[in-house]
């Protein structure tokens, strides 16, 4: 048996890759079909494993009745004999009920991981219009570990169900009176822990919103440390931190406070159980309806019954508490992506024109797109690339609605808002983008392919934690010589240098450990690598001294020689290379020609790339 690292293919065959996200309870019922054979084991293994407890009263009993009290020894060391074989077959299972528990645990943590990663992958920049980030992060860690944590109770709740059945089916042989208080009983007393189980409910969903937001502030704080540092804003995001700890602690100690609720009524309600038992049984016996032997069974059995039963209120705890994992998890596997995809290949060497701004992009050239308004060039790279607007997460819950009694209308709201958002980006996906291939609209285009032939790198892009060999070509996919030759271009040979370990060097989450400057020109590297027809580049050098941006900028025409690629900056270092520059005021096409040209003859655009010129001496 492979256990570890475990396989996942039941979270990847086709039959079974796509998660029912239609509701918490259909999810969570997904997880256990899907890895239904490790869940059928772990269920015998379990009743197995209860087998010792079960059947112990009853061998006692039996060795009482048939060979202490009648002074039979052979019939005393049978029973005794069998009770010892049962007992090592219930230290057997439990080494088999262990090791598929852990597998089982294993498969749905690491199963979650694979289809968070897989569906963040998909949805690429329309991801963060659905979730927050922390959202993202306590799905794949708090949220996974709770699946696997489900999973292995329920099929220890069906190992304790069998074994119930069992020794109530003993209990019906020897005095059915004592069988059916038990069969009827012991339903009534789970089933009263149902009126705490709602308000667990609610208080679990509570804490784990406030939690997930604690997860984005901190994944924010730490991301922006540098220029919180910088701006002295330490203290106040540190302070904003704190005050939403303490909100996370005092909804953990609500919490806290209703588990402790169901456990001690399990605790109550199983010992009650245990007393009427005991109580029933001693009444029989003294009415002659049960023998010495039968009463210590029925001791032995009700005292076993707190075990399955004590078993039971966790399973329904841990339901509850599944499902809360389970609201969240859906809202990120659920999301789809909002294009439609169209069904032809983008040509190796594409003519682009944008609608909105008039700019045309000819095959071969390089273009330099100086707007007078940095956002406007930006968002000219988002169409060419198809990618949708910049927006504010609609899910923030800074309002004092997102707590106390308020909290499940906050949630409400949050879904309502999350809907909304889904439906205008469908609408706005769906419709004609308003960028031409050839002359024909994006939307008639497989997205896959735009993605293949246009690659759009703008200052957002992100490093991974990793080698420097897989920042610089995540997929191993190009020679060594390639990769320096890009890191050239780039001019981040001193970066290479500077690593210890060349290559195999490691490169902390998004860079850290870098300079902004030495981030820049890695992310640079890692766009020409892929060597995409199509390459646009958004303010590539904004973060490096005039020196650096001058070799990059000769470098660069040069790479891409042959090739389409378009430039977002005012920067003169890179305008003075251009085949062609456009200038956009108010998001329209005003100008375009040879730099000196416009230099000489328009105003504005002297006016924007002498401030471009400013800015790069104070680099």
């Amino acid at each position: 048996m492979h256990d570890f690292p475990p396989r996942i293919d039941a979270y990847t065959r086709a039959e079974t890759a796509r998660p029912d996200t239609r509701s918490p309870a259909r999810f969570l019922l997904w997880t256990l079909r899907v890895q239904f054979d490790v869940l059928a084991l772990l269920a015998l293994s379990s009743v197995a494993w209860f087998l010792p407890g079960a059947l112990s009263p009853f061998l006692l009993g039996r060795a009482i009745d048939s060979g202490i009290l009648l002074g039979d020894w052979g019939a005393t060391l049978t029973w005794a004999g069998l009770l010892f074989a049962v007992i090592v077959v219930g230290a057997a299972s439990g080494i088999l009920q262990h090791t598929l528990a852990v597998r089982g645990w294993l498969i749905s943590l690491y199963g979650t991981q694979k289809l968070a990663a897989r569906k963040s992958a998909q949805l690429g920049h329309v991801l963060n219009r659905r979730l927050p980030t922390g959202e993202v992060l306590s799905i794949s860690s708090s949220d996974s570990d709770i699946f696997g944590s489900t999973f292995e109770v329920v099929a220890r709740g069906l190992g304790a169900f069998g074994a119930f059945l069992l020794v109530s089916g003993l209990m019906i042989g020897t005095s059915p009176m004592l069988g059916l208080v038990v069969l009827v009983a012991a339903p009534l007393l789970v089933g009263a822990s149902a009126p705490v189980l709602r308000p667990l409910n609610t208080a679990q969903t509570a804490e784990r919103a406030q939690n997930g937001e604690l997860t984005s502030m901190a994944a924010d704080i730490v991301a922006g440390l540098r220029i919180l540092r910088g701006i002295g804003g330490e203290k106040t995001f540190g302070d904003n931190y704190a005050g939403q700890s303490q909100r996370v602690r005092r909804l953990g100690v609500i919490t806290g406070t209703w588990r402790a609720v169901v456990e001690t009524l399990s605790v109550l309600l199983s010992g009650l159980l245990l007393v009427i038992l005991v109580w029933l049984g001693s009444h029989e016996m003294m009415a002659g309806r049960l023998s010495l032997g039968q009463l210590i069974s029925f001791v032995g059995y009700a005292i076993f019954m707190v075990w399955p039963l004590q078993t039971l209120f966790e399973v329904a705890q841990k339901w509850v508490q599944g499902l809360v994992s389970a609201r969240r998890t859906i809202a990120l596997l659920g999301a789809e992506l909002p294009w439609r995809d169209g069904s032809l290949e983008l040509s190796q060497r594409p003519t682009l024109h944008d609608l909105a701004s008039d700019v045309t992009i000819r095959p071969g050239e390089f273009v330099v797109v100086v707007g007078a308004d940095p956002d406007e060039s930006a968002a000219l790279a988002d169409r060419l690339g198809r990618y949708l607007p910049t927006v504010t997460h609609p899910d923030s819950s800074d309002d004092e609605e997102a707590r106390g009694r308020a909290a499940r209308r906050a949630r409400a709201e949050v879904e309502r808002r999350r809907s909304e958002r889904a439906a205008e980006d469908a609408e706005v996906a769906t419709r004609p983008w308003g960028v031409t291939a050839d002359g024909l609209d994006y939307q008639h285009y497989r997205l896959a392919s735009l993605r293949e032939r246009v690659l759009v790198c703008d200052a957002g892009s992100q490093l991974f934690a990793g080698t420097f060999q897989q920042a610089v070509d995540p997929l191993g996919s190009h020679s060594r010589e390639q990769a320096e030759d890009a890191l050239r271009t780039a001019a981040a040979e001193d970066v290479f240098a500077g690593l210890p370990h060349g290559w195999a060097s490691r490169i902390d989450e998004k860079g850290r450990g870098l300079s902004g400057g030495q981030r820049q020109r890695v992310v640079l590297a890692r766009a020409l690598l892929a060597d995409p027809q199509v390459l646009i580049l958004v303010e590539p050098t904004s973060a490096v001294d005039a020196h650096t941006e001058e070799a990059i900028a000769g470098r660069l025409v040069e790479h891409r020689r042959g090739r389409t690629t378009v430039v977002m900056t005012a920067s003169p270092l890179l305008v003075h290379r251009a085949d062609r520059v456009v200038f956009l005021a108010d998001g329209r096409q005003v100008a375009t020609g040879a730099h000196n040209e416009l230099i000489a003859e328009r105003p504005q655009y002297r006016a924007v790339v002498n401030r471009g010129m400013e800015e790069s001496d104070v680099h």
